[in-house]
């Protein structure tokens, strides 16, 4: 009796799980990789074939904009690594009592506007009648005023800005439970401060780089708000020609294509860095 009640609750606990999954998870990108292989021939045939594929790959702008939309991503992420690292560090290992939670909670606010917030936030910030623009002609730096946004800059820094926590909070979990023992025996042994971080703190938190890097490089591969509102023409990002297929040209065949790209490129991305830094999924996630 107690273990049929056990196996119900578990079930009454994971259907909610399951039912997310199965039906705005799998079933969407089911149905997405299905229309992709859909031809429209007229207004009411469809026929069967890779046209839309072909259609990537023989039109330089989609695999152009593919490539750099990837190779951006993966910058974004390591720069956002850089900048999380030192802040994870001294949350973890060197903040005490009240300035642990308020640092913490540092990070945390700006996450409680949306994205769309965050990026009008910097364009306030960046935009030519703007307040960095005016410190700069303020302070005798510029003789009128400066545009720093829509540029491949301007969107980095956003990109960056947003996927900070999601870099910082996993680093704050991994070192937090590094024990100090470990890097007072690194420099005990005569390691320097680079030795001690490259042999010691860095394959430690490893679990949280990886979970950080996925998180970020995910979320900064597939963001649509922030390049549209700080780039310029020259920026364009991926996300913009499936976001174009599906509600501008209605080209729904042609934008799961892309769709479908998008996902395999993220998903290979992913499997790379698992396998170049050593670690699987399971000890990664949890």
């Amino acid at each position: 009796m107690r273990s049929s009640a056990s196996r119900l609750s578990l079930w009454l606990l994971l259907t909610p799980f399951l039912l997310w999954i199965v039906l705005l998870v799998l079933l969407p990108h089911l149905q997405m990789l299905r229309v992709s292989f859909q031809v429209r021939e007229s207004w009411d045939t469809l026929a069967w074939g890779l046209h839309q594929y072909q259609n990537f790959f023989t039109e330089s702008y989609y695999w152009r904009t593919f490539v750099r939309t990837g190779v951006m991503s993966l910058f974004t992420t390591f720069l956002t690594l850089i900048i999380a690292f030192p802040i994870a560090w001294y949350i973890a290992r060197l903040a005490r009592g009240r300035a642990r939670g308020i640092l913490f909670m540092a990070c945390l606010i700006p996450f409680w506007a949306s994205e769309l917030v965050r990026t009008y936030g910097w364009m306030i910030l960046l935009r030519e009648s703007g307040v960095f623009s005016s410190w700069l002609q303020a302070l005798g730096w510029a003789d009128g005023p400066v545009e720093m946004l829509y540029n491949d800059v301007a969107v980095i820094i956003g990109l960056v800005y947003n996927g900070l926590l999601f870099m910082v909070v996993p680093l704050v979990t991994t070192l937090d439970g590094m024990d100090e023992n470990l890097v007072e025996a690194g420099y005990d042994l005569g390691g320097s401060h680079g030795t001690v971080l490259r042999e010691i703190v860095v394959p430690w938190a490893m679990p949280g780089i990886v979970s950080g890097c996925i998180v970020v490089f995910m979320l900064t591969l597939g963001s649509y708000l922030t390049p549209v509102l700080m780039g310029g023409k020259d920026s364009a990002w991926f996300t913009e020609q499936i976001f174009t297929q599906f509600i501008t040209r209605f080209n729904w065949e042609q934008g799961a294509a892309l769709g479908v790209l998008l996902l395999v490129l993220s998903s290979v991305i992913v499997w790379l860095g698992l396998k170049i830094s050593g670690q699987s999924l399971r000890k990664v996630m949890g």
